[in-house]
């Protein structure tokens, strides 16, 4: 199979976000004088959105929808504070997209991040990569693992989504990738195991960003 495009995802896989991420909401929990969660903590309770996250870091007892809302709002104020402190593209990453760029390969970004932070990021840390497309979390698009965003990607690419790479460094992306049809790759620098995207369906694993170019 001769693959046209890929389509990333953004946190742990071409960012490195976790700290800021685990410092905002350590800083709002606080705030509602909840318990914080080590960083380590944060690798799993991300992924699918703030709603979710908010939703996970909230103890139970406490857990209204009311509760919730306050905390998704005070969570993109702290992290409008905080989203460029530590985060960075992982090693590799923009020379490999660089290359792809140079071979005329199509890329996108989706991700379950704010759509608002997501094409914030991509600005700042890729102003020379000419995304088809950047896509974030939004009202008009079902979050991954929902296959809506990659093939709407898709229909930009105007690839058909089999000649389409996905890579990603959770169960979410590959289960997105695999409902969209396209070829789930497993980025191992990320926040998720091994072990974890093969369950979830990875054909392929790789442990640094230049081994992609070996399935193109």
């Amino acid at each position: 199979m001769t693959f046209k495009a890929v389509i990333f995802d953004l946190d742990g896989t071409l960012l490195d976000t976790i700290q800021d991420i685990a410092d905002s909401m350590n800083a709002v929990l606080t705030s509602l004088g909840f318990p914080i969660y080590k960083i380590d903590d944060y690798y799993y309770l991300v992924g699918e959105g703030i709603d979710a996250l908010c939703r996970k870091v909230i103890p139970e007892d406490f857990n209204t929808p009311e509760l919730i809302t306050r905390c998704v709002e005070m969570m993109k104020v702290e992290y409008h504070k905080n989203w460029f402190k530590n985060t960075k593209p992982y090693p590799g990453i923009s020379e490999l997209l660089i290359e792809l760029q140079k071979r005329k390969i199509k890329m996108a970004v989706h991700s379950n991040k704010l759509d608002e932070f997501t094409k914030l990021f991509i600005q700042k840390f890729f102003p020379q990569i000419n995304f088809s497309a950047v896509v974030g979390a939004s009202v008009e698009i079902p979050k991954k693992p929902a296959p809506d965003g990659a093939l709407y990607i898709a229909h930009i690419f105007n690839i058909p989504p089999e000649q389409i790479v996905y890579l990603g460094d959770s169960n979410i992306d590959i289960r997105t990738a695999v409902a969209a049809g396209m070829y789930p790759v497993g980025a191992l620098w990320g926040f998720r195991s091994a072990n974890e995207l093969l369950q979830a369906g990875a054909k392929y694993l790789i442990r640094k960003p230049e081994e992609l170019l070996e399935i193109l």
